[in-house]
């Protein structure tokens, strides 16, 4: 509710396109308490892996004591983790739990710091830079020669970067990929969300996972891709989302400062807009 004689809030009347799937209706919700027209363009969909059975070798493994380390690069990892053994092999839960528990947990940012915390357990090294360039900052000093590193893949990017360091670093490197991104709007539905960014019709994008930026780069010309991104403000939820967009020529105009969730989020873009409108 506004308040008699005080300033419009930035978001108001503003039309603003959402690439997120996932918790879509929260992030609407947030905006559209604000006043925004939300535009809901879902890019990515998050599914399980094909094969569940090397997801459960390597749990079964882990569960028996093969790692003594485990890196979590999302939350989504390790829900989905546990989802393919409550559905394919429950009786491991338990002993995938305790091993889980006696492990050294380090992890990439807020979200698989809070999938740990809904199991009644913490991070023991968190990255102070969510990224993977941070990660390894964070594990570059740490003795991990014939240390047994788990590391819990984002989709199935093979993250090389973070692998080649680990390995070169002695460690003994085991991956497990519990979920995929998979296209969710149709191709026609991108290319409506790119032509009304041309056009000047919607006023910001908000990207929450690399994913939604690299789907949108998969659905026509590079250069027309960044033509509909210049003409529209972007924001990124945290530093992964934009270096992705960076990567691909995108200037990100808002990205929360040090807390890379969706409330955070609506604040980057109000103070975005309202600069602009200002």
């Amino acid at each position: 509710m506004t308040t008699p004689g005080a300033p419009p809030d930035p978001l108001a009347q503003r039309r603003i396109a959402v690439a997120e799937s996932r918790e879509l209706d929260l992030f609407a919700a947030l905006l559209e308490r604000r006043g925004a027209t939300v535009l809901r363009y879902p890019l990515v969909q998050i599914i399980d892996a094909p094969d569940p059975q090397p997801i459960l070798v390597w749990s079964r493994r882990f569960a028996a004591g093969g790692c003594d380390d485990l890196i979590l690069l999302t939350g989504e990892g390790l829900r989905r983790l546990l989802h393919c053994i409550d559905r394919h092999e429950a009786t491991l839960r338990g002993s995938f739990l305790e091993a889980l528990a006696r492990v050294r947990k380090i992890t990439r940012g807020p979200k698989p710091a809070r999938a740990l915390r809904e199991l009644g357990l913490q991070s023991d090294l968190p990255a102070e830079v969510p990224t993977t360039p941070g990660l390894i900052a964070l594990l570059r000093p740490l003795p991990l020669r014939d240390r047994r590193v788990g590391v819990q893949l984002y989709g199935g990017e093979a993250n090389l970067p973070l692998i080649d360091f680990l390995i070169e670093a002695g460690a003994q490197v085991s991956t497990v990929a519990p979920y995929r991104y998979a296209d969710q709007a149709s191709d026609m539905a991108v290319q409506e969300l790119l032509g009304r960014m041309r056009q000047g019709e919607i006023d910001a994008i908000a990207f929450t996972s690399k994913a939604q930026v690299e789907r949108l780069f998969r659905a026509g010309k590079p250069e027309e891709v960044r033509a509909a991104l210049a003409a529209t403000a972007v924001a990124a939820v945290g530093p992964v989302v934009a270096e992705s967009l960076g990567a691909h020529g995108v200037d990100v105009g808002a990205m929360p400062p040090g807390s890379w969730h969706l409330k955070p989020l609506v604040a980057a873009l109000g103070e975005l807009l309202g600069a602009v409108r200002g």
